[in-house]
């Protein structure tokens, strides 16, 4: 028994040798993702378009609910990220367009590339920290704390976002409220809204 831990120790010292011997993990996504993330892709196969992302070329359409597009560059997206401990997003807003009242399980820092738009976040004491932000202002969200953003210019906007965490999740509150499954008797209770309110946001996310 004895012996038997030993080689066990021994096995995982040597797994652990030769994941830090590694200069890069790139993403396998053909295999399933694990808790620390994906298995690496096999470094002979590895090239430079694995490190380069270039999703977020372009205008985006901003035509839903929130007149909002958000492009993510997670690990699922962008595996050169894998195990790196950092993801990115890019954040178009038209005019009057907001990212609403969302949590991460990593802490954010936005950059603001275009336009003007007012962003804060609420701590566990209710307390509401926002500012007007202008092109090139940068503000941080801690860690799981509520955070938004709104277009509050004339033009549309634009802002960069990065994680701390190749996958961070992203929670957008009134989405989980009214675009799941959950029951609108129970989605009435604890909100404090009437039927008819749930009912109508329920219609607006198309889950009635």
């Amino acid at each position: 028994m004895k012996s038997l831990s030993i080689l066990c120790i021994f096995s995982l010292l040597a797994s652990f040798t030769h994941a830090i011997e590694l200069d890069f993990c790139v993403g396998d996504l053909s295999l399933p993702r694990g808790p620390s993330g994906y298995a690496c892709k096999d470094p002979s196969n590895v090239t430079t378009d694995d490190f380069v992302y270039t999703g977020f070329r372009g205008e985006k359409p901003t035509t839903n609910v929130f007149r909002n597009h958000l492009t993510l560059a997670f690990s699922n997206a962008y595996p050169a990220l894998n195990g790196l401990g950092i993801s990115l997003a890019r954040l178009d807003f038209a005019v009057g367009g907001v990212i609403p009242v969302h949590s991460h399980r990593t802490s954010e820092v936005l950059i603001v590339a275009k336009g003007t738009i007012i962003a804060g976040f609420i701590d566990t004491n209710n307390t509401a920290y926002y500012k007007r932000l202008e092109v090139g202002d940068v503000m941080i969200f801690p860690q799981a704390m509520l955070h938004f953003q709104v277009n509050v210019g004339k033009t549309r906007a634009l802002a960069f976002v990065s994680l701390n965490g190749a996958n961070p999740g992203l929670q957008i509150t009134s989405s989980s409220l009214f675009d799941g499954n959950l029951p609108a008797e129970l989605a009435e209770q604890i909100t404090l809204l009437s039927r008819k309110e749930v009912m109508r946001m329920k219609k607006l996310f198309g889950t009635t």
